[in-house]
């Protein structure tokens, strides 16, 4: 079980002897899966609610914390040719600071999960259009069937004759998991808009809990130590309070700096600090032998 530090931020018991271990160089870090995760909101009067999901706490990876649906990049989707709409390959590709195959594939991989973990599909019979519903047993087994990795997205995009609707999906921000964590994620955040008609539910076998809730509120509540979450998800709700509505959120989107976010590991006189570049309340000063402080 993790521990958890001022707030609700998840801080596995591992961590401090990985850490030292990175610092004195026994420890070499795993490469990064490639990875993207959706904050998918809605409008609710007041301002806007973004959709989040508890992880079960017998999950290896943030066990027991509040996230948004996501997951890896099936590899699948760097080379079939994908039913597309809005900007080009080439458009995001610039914008991700990858190559097109890699682009292709991190933004299949946002859509094909929002779909798998929360029922919402972004896609459309035409390229201004949006399926209205994505409820019934015909579209349960073709989800069961992406989960599972039977079918690619391509392949069930073409059998749907549905185009993914890219255009619906703004890249809000990039973190990479620590180098001293034993599974790594290089992740791309994005924010989309729940498409009207269509409702979420928790279809995620990795969930426990599911919730639309108040970025504010989701801050507050992490901050009583009610919520458990790691940075990028309580830094990403905080950068959300500052938008009234989901249009405005949107529209920020594509001047977000998707410069990635790393966490560092400095060795200091009787112990090592791990640090957050840019993001200051997460820093941790481990003392050789002890816990983090």
């Amino acid at each position: 079980m993790a521990n958890v530090q001022a707030g609700g931020q998840w801080y596995p018991p591992e961590w401090p002897d990985r850490i030292r271990a990175l610092a004195d160089g026994t420890l070499t870090p795993v490469a990064p899966r490639r990875a993207a995760t959706v904050m998918l909101l809605k409008d609710t009067g007041d301002e806007p609610a973004v959709y989040m999901l508890r992880r079960r706490a017998s999950m290896a990876f943030a066990g027991g914390a509040y996230a948004y649906p996501g997951g890896g990049v099936d590899p699948r989707d760097d080379d079939r040719h994908v039913r597309w709409a809005g900007p080009a390959r080439g458009w995001w590709a610039r914008r991700l600071g990858v190559d097109e195959a890699e682009a292709q594939a991190i933004v299949c991989a946002a859509v094909r999960e929002t779909y798998e973990e929360a029922g919402v599909l972004l896609a459309g019979p035409t390229p201004d259009s949006v399926v209205g519903d994505t409820t019934g047993e015909d579209w349960e087994a073709d989800r069961a069937a992406l989960v599972a990795r039977e079918t690619s997205f391509a392949e069930f995009l073409d059998r749907r004759g549905l185009v993914l609707r890219s255009d619906l999906l703004g890249a809000w921000t990039r973190w990479i998991t620590p180098e001293f964590e034993p599974r790594r994620y290089d992740t791309w955040f994005f924010v989309a808009a729940l498409p009207e008609g269509q409702r979420t539910r928790n279809a995620s076998t990795e969930a426990d809990r599911t919730v639309w809730i108040a970025p504010r509120e989701a801050a507050a509540a992490y901050d009583r130590g009610e919520l458990l979450m790691m940075p990028p998800t309580i830094a990403t709700l905080r950068q959300l309070t500052a938008y009234a509505t989901v249009a405005r959120a949107l529209d920020a989107a594509p001047a977000r700096d998707l410069t990635p976010v790393l966490a560092t590991a400095r060795p200091e006189e009787g112990g090592v600090v791990l640090s957050w570049p840019g993001h200051d309340e997460f820093t941790q000063r481990i003392p050789t032998g002890g816990a983090p402080v």
